[in-house]
């Protein structure tokens, strides 16, 4: 009986699960802290995209590391995709509970603060701040809320994903 020591290669979900989890776990602790500080308008937000582009830069080079050092462009992107659908949906659950039971009057600060901006500029009439706070406050409150969450994140991993995969692909030879 013949046992085998090579390593198991790892597939694009099993990588991008874990990743996943991990990254949402981590941009969901940030939005917990930004949220409870009030924070969430501030440019400290861009902080989860950051997560987002470093987990699946490290997911991609796990992946990679695991298979020998190769990786096709579109097994990077898989990884890619299947830890931000992890995470996104982590993120949308999250932005779900917190906004239904942590705090309901996040929504209203942040339209608070949309029409405080809308008006500092003042290129527009009372009119047209009206109406965009209408459209606004249909995007930041319930299943919207997680819509958003979900299909933006998906948006942006896609993106994240495209380039890193791009950047870190290291195909294998077709003749060997």
């Amino acid at each position: 009986m013949q046992t085998s020591t090579a390593p198991a290669s790892a597939t694009t979900t099993s990588v991008g699960l874990r990743y996943g989890l991990l990254t949402g776990l981590v941009s969901v602790i940030i939005s917990f802290l930004l949220n409870v500080t009030h924070l969430e308008q501030s440019p400290a937000k861009w902080l989860t995209l950051v997560v987002l582009i470093v987990g699946v830069i490290l997911a991609q080079k796990a992946y990679r590391r695991a298979n020998g050092d190769f990786m096709s462009y579109g097994q990077g992107l898989g990884v890619g995709m299947v830890l931000t659908a992890v995470s996104s949906v982590l993120s949308a659950i999250f932005s779900y509970v917190y906004v239904a039971l942590i705090d309901p009057e996040m929504p209203a600060r942040i339209l608070e603060k949309g029409r405080a901006d809308l008006e500092a500029r003042g290129n527009m009439t009372d009119a047209q701040i009206d109406q965009a706070m209408h459209w606004t406050a249909m995007f930041v409150q319930g299943p919207a809320l997680v819509g958003i969450a979900l299909v933006g994140g998906l948006i942006l991993g896609l993106l994240v994903s495209l380039i890193t995969s791009a950047v870190l692909k290291n195909p294998k030879p077709e003749f060997e």
